[in-house]
């Protein structure tokens, strides 16, 4: 069905701006789940219960001064945050937010996704590189030799999941979790080791603790953003809690049954006029923002629980065991998928 493009464009103005106002909502969430796991209480002077504090960081970052080193390359330095920022906030048009409700919706989506999340490290890249600082220089690297180093895990775990769909659309991967009747379908029961490689990749992606080796405080000050400040740096601050917003949506979409509700089927069979209606869309959205907050919470509940690994230790993760499991986790999907239509 062709959709109309005045619509698709209402549809990304309202998902860019959702995604906006979900970054704020994110540092609020952070700052309190935080304050919580530290027996604190967080912010709770703007607003109340604190809750407009991170509108007041946002004027607070539009008013202060940006700073460019006087060796920067200046260009490069302007232009990396901005990457960063059209990077995250191009990703959302992949995701089906409910049944029809996505802005881009072809046959390799996922392909596009994967693309997308690798380009993003030039943003890093060229930020460490454009400030002329030890330190930001230091965090790029370390951006660039974590990406090669856990994209190849997420892109076997990735190809587990296309293996059992049989598409490389995200919203066909989506629509063949619904197979199972219930939430049996979903592909964390059907390949639970591919899901928790993705998982475990996907932090290391966004470079959310413990695997926040670019922007070390202890080692590299601030890394990569070191020498950003004002607005140049609230936009890697809004691409960094994008990224992590975006990332909780793939992971449910594709693993966790994106915004199939648990039980539709039997749903759907005891009301039958909830078919195609606005009230299921709704809940289906509702159903998706769930499975999301819970992997919000995860990575919040990750960042205060566990350490900050050392770079040694990223590295050995990535390449000794992330990587062996995800290609060996793959082979066996393979072969019973094989073994499956052999069978037939």
């Amino acid at each position: 069905m062709d959709v109309p493009l005045w619509l698709l464009a209402v549809i990304a103005f309202v998902i860019i701006n959702f995604m906006l106002v979900s970054a704020s909502v994110l540092v609020y969430a952070e700052r309190k789940v935080c304050a919580w796991m530290q027996n604190r209480s967080g912010p709770n002077r703007v607003g109340p219960a604190g809750f407009l504090q991170p509108f007041a960081d946002v004027f607070k970052l539009l008013f202060k001064e940006e700073i460019s080193p006087r060796s920067a390359s200046r260009f490069v330095h302007s232009l990396a945050p901005v990457v960063m920022v059209v990077i995250a906030m191009t990703v959302p048009a992949m995701i089906p937010f409910a049944r029809g409700v996505v802005i881009v919706d072809n046959s390799v989506t996922v392909l596009i996704i994967l693309a997308l999340t690798s380009i993003s490290v030039y943003g890093v890249t060229l930020a460490g590189w454009s400030s002329n600082s030890k330190f930001s220089l230091l965090g790029g690297l370390r951006s660039a030799a974590q990406m090669i180093s856990y994209e190849l895990s997420m892109g076997l775990a990735v190809v587990s999941v296309v293996l059992i769909a049989g598409s490389l659309s995200v919203v066909d991967i989506v629509e063949h979790q619904a197979a199972g009747g219930a939430v049996l379908g979903w592909n964390v029961f059907r390949n639970p080791i591919g899901a928790l490689v993705f998982i475990i990749t996907a932090f290391a992606e966004t470079n959310r603790a413990p695997f926040d080796l670019p922007e070390a405080e202890q080692e590299l000050v601030g890394g990569y953003h070191t020498e950003y400040s004002g607005m140049k740096f609230g936009m890697f601050f809004l691409a960094e809690y994008v990224n992590w917003f975006v990332a909780s949506f793939v992971i449910v979409a594709l693993f966790f049954g994106g915004y199939l509700i648990p039980f539709e089927p039997q749903l759907l069979s005891q009301f039958p006029g909830l078919e195609g209606s606005v009230l299921l869309g709704v809940l289906q959205f509702l159903a998706l923002m769930v499975k999301v907050s819970f992997f919000v919470f995860l990575f919040l509940w990750v960042r205060w629980t566990l350490p900050r690994f050392k770079y040694n230790q990223l590295m050995q993760i990535g390449w000794k065991y992330l990587l062996p499991i995800a290609l060996v986790n793959a082979l066996l999907v393979a072969v019973v998928i094989t073994l499956v239509h052999v069978a037939r």
